[in-house]
């Protein structure tokens, strides 16, 4: 299998450890990530309140090249994912639209190509979560986990493709594949908070104590995520929870394709664990997953 990657802004940066985890899996998965050449930002949140045609020119840029390359796309980003799905559903609906953002990119999209998040792409019925499941070297089975999803890949449901917005399932199959104790939770689609960590931290430290003070009360040992903001709130944020809520947490919180990488046996330093700010590797050699070398 051979898909157009859209890493997007935050998986050359912040996000370098679902990169990482994402390549590695998807390697060891026989599934072949083409880089797009030289993608642009896709306009986040940003774009879409400042004007329409810019939030809908900066990611058709990107999906034009794979069209003309017969490549559907797949961009782990949840932001990513949204903008770019949202994009190629309005230039299929309006020809007149399709044509003036042609215009502006200086192509000729015409929406033929699909658009998949990384949790579509392993669970869409092509074969990999069940390879995924044979190839499995590392018992995770000790290891109880809630699977986030937040808001954008749930929401629209025209976009994100759910059956149920308030209780997706796709991230839940993933891990399960992979061994690992898979715990229901009330809190799989509420808010993070998003950007307001940065304009707002009273509200984002709420949301996030919400989030974690559940996944806790469910028996977690950590949470799974699959979007670089909700990672961000929640990984950065549990230090200030004691000053702010008078709880001490240490919840790590992992890309799924961590877990996924974890589960195929592949090395630690192929992940990225190192780079989250709650260390999980207490966690796993506790659980007896790792070696205390690693």
């Amino acid at each position: 299998m051979k898909y157009a990657y859209f890493p997007g802004c935050s998986l050359h940066s912040t996000a370098k450890e679902f990169d990482l985890s994402t390549r590695a899996v998807c390697k060891n998965l026989d599934i072949e990530l083409v880089e797009i050449p030289d993608w642009i930002c896709c306009g986040s949140t940003p774009a879409h309140t400042t004007s329409e045609l810019l939030s809908l020119a900066l990611p058709l840029a990107n999906c034009t090249w794979a069209e003309n390359n017969h490549l559907d796309v797949v961009a782990p980003c949840a932001s990513c994912f949204s903008r770019l799905k949202i994009a190629t559903l309005e230039v299929q609906k309006d020809a007149d639209l399709r044509k003036k953002i042609n215009t502006i990119i200086e192509g000729n999209f015409e929406g033929n190509t699909k658009i998949f998040h990384l949790l579509h792409l392993f669970s869409n019925g092509n074969g990999s979560a069940e390879k995924l499941k044979e190839k499995t070297k590392r018992d995770l089975s000790t290891l109880k986990v809630v699977a986030y999803y937040g808001c954008l890949l749930a929401r629209p449901k025209e976009v994100a493709g759910v059956v149920d917005v308030e209780n997706p399932q796709s991230m839940d199959r993933i891990l399960n594949k992979a061994g690992l104790d898979v715990l229901d939770w009330s809190h799989k689609t509420e808010c993070c908070g998003a950007s307001l960590s940065i304009t707002d931290k009273k509200v984002s430290l709420r949301l996030v104590h919400e989030i974690i003070q559940t996944a806790a009360d469910a028996g977690a040992d950590c949470i799974a995520v699959a979007c670089p903001l909700c990672q961000s709130n929640l990984d950065l944020q549990q230090s200030e929870l004691k000053n702010n809520h008078g709880h001490k947490y240490h919840l790590p919180i992992f890309y799924f394709t961590q877990l996924m990488g974890l589960a195929l046996g592949l090395e630690t330093n192929k992940l990225g664990l190192k780079r989250l700010i709650v260390d999980p590797r207490p966690l796993l050699k506790n659980k007896n997953i790792i070696g205390i070398e690693e």
